[in-house]
């Protein structure tokens, strides 16, 4: 029998989980909390699967001590979250709300009683409702001047616990997919010129945050934008014209984003794309702002798609045949690869900069838990587990292609899984478990998954079997 092969992470690297506060904490309207954007899309009628709402959620405003001592438990030594700028800010701007900030100071001084070490979210979506009602969202810049406010506030509040720092999750999701195709909140169709208004204000936020770090933060601190770029799959990966296509493609799909925050300007190939009239508005000091220096890229990598050298010479998208396989989320289709080129992609194309997977994972429907109730068994302490093979399987081989990333030279310096535990996934409402940890929404009730035992022995040896 041929010995196992362990694939050995550098040292020093950075194991950890993700959530987000809208998606765990509940507590909607406690202690001073004002509305987000999504907890007024979840009232309308037909936008969230089952008419489910983040009112409740996972309850983890009230039940944090018992979340962080199981993440002890499993030997979580860093945990990525963020923080609810309504909870702070109950109208995105004013007066900051003291027991919002009292939350946060108590949450992480919790964490750090359980020797767990916090990298804070600015912004992960939920952006209070009184901007979006007065203001128009990230449509206006009254919304990046209340960012800038939120976020001094944030770090001068909060710096001396936090010395790791996210500026925005995802500008895709919360900008075109807010704004231009509607399918996220404020669920708006906007004209093609104000999404890209709205993409260039959200960039303009994260230079507002990394300000924030250097004029506020603890010596030492660091921070980086979370982006979910697109990731092209050279078809044949040993095709070096396939390779040179999905590199084409790499930046082409991520100008928007990628080039603003790595050259200090859009370029004219953007500029071509998007057309005169579609063109954001900006101010002087804009590109500035945008391209202060980060310690770190956030890499959300999930999925990708294949690409090969077309026959006249341009890239060529190959699409996916009915059976390849996927999640139980429709925009999943299951690339281990993307944990190989996405960031190797990156490296190439803007340099050595050191990367962090800021949230890789995958949601399934059905993942029931089984066993004994606690108490029930011989021993006394019951047998309940979720056998989610599907999950454990796959994150090992996602991590294994992020292994040979780092053996070609690659920077990265640490992985967070999506999610900690299950959670409100947006507009998919409950239905998706994305958890390393079941939640029992009826209940409460926190059961470690199959995964989350065998994620624990990897952070544990810093390998993979």
């Amino acid at each position: 029998m041929s010995p196992v092969t362990t694939c050995k992470f550098p040292d020093n690297f950075i194991w950890g989980a993700a959530t987000a506060a809208t998606q765990i904490e509940g507590a909607a309207a406690a202690d001073g909390k004002g509305p987000s954007i999504w907890d007024h899309y979840a009232t309308i009628p037909g936008k969230i699967r089952d008419g489910d709402t983040p009112a409740v959620a996972c309850d983890h405003y009230h039940r944090y001590p018992e979340d962080f001592s199981l993440m002890r438990d499993l030997g979580l030594r860093h945990y990525r979250l963020s923080v609810s700028w309504p909870r702070i800010f109950p109208d995105g701007d004013g007066a900051p709300n003291p027991r919002g900030l009292d939350f946060y100071k108590r949450l992480l001084d919790c964490l750090a009683g359980n020797g767990i070490t916090p990298w804070v979210t600015f912004y992960h979506w939920d952006l209070p409702q009184s901007l979006e009602d007065r203001f128009g969202g990230w449509r206006s810049r009254k919304t990046v001047d209340a960012f800038a406010r939120y976020a001094d506030t944030l770090v001068r509040e909060l710096g001396d616990r936090v010395r790791h720092w996210f500026t925005i999750n995802e500008i895709f999701s919360f900008t075109r997919n807010g704004y231009g195709t509607g399918r996220n909140a404020p669920g708006l169709r906007e004209p093609e010129q104000v999404v890209n208004q709205t993409y260039h204000h959200a960039l303009v936020a994260h230079g507002h945050a990394v300000r924030a770090v250097r004029e506020h933060g603890a010596p030492g601190a660091i921070v980086g934008m979370a982006d979910n770029p697109r990731i092209p799959i050279p078809l044949f990966a040993t095709n070096a014209a396939d390779i040179a296509a999905a590199r084409e493609v790499f930046v082409v799909d991520n100008i928007r984003v990628l080039e603003p925050l790595h050259r200090g300007t859009y370029t004219d190939t953007y500029l071509r794309i998007i057309g005169e009239a579609d063109q954001p508005h900006v101010a002087p000091d804009d590109f500035a702002l945008i391209t202060q220096r980060t310690d770190f890229f956030g890499f959300n990598a999930y999925s990708g798609y294949f690409v090969r050298a077309g026959r006249d010479g341009h890239p060529e998208r190959v699409p996916f045949s009915a059976p390849f396989a996927k999640t139980d989320c429709d925009w999943h289709h299951i690339t281990p690869q993307s944990l190989y080129w996405g960031p190797r992609f990156y490296t190439e194309v803007y340099g050595p900069h050191p990367i962090h997977i800021a949230e890789n994972g995958c949601g399934y429907i059905n993942e029931p838990v089984t066993g004994i109730e606690s108490g029930g068994g011989a021993d006394g302490t019951g047998t309940r587990e979720v056998l989610d093979l599907h999950r454990k399987v796959l994150l090992r081989e996602n991590l294994l292609e992020l292994h040979r990333a780092i053996g070609d030279g690659v920077p990265v310096r640490g992985y967070f899984h999506w999610s900690f535990m299950d959670n409100y996934e947006w507009t998919a409402g409950y239905a998706p478990r994305f958890g390393l940890v079941h939640v029992d929404y009826a209940t409460q009730r926190r059961t470690p998954k199959l995964s989350a035992r065998w994620y624990a022995g990897v952070m544990s040896a810093n390998s993979v079997a």
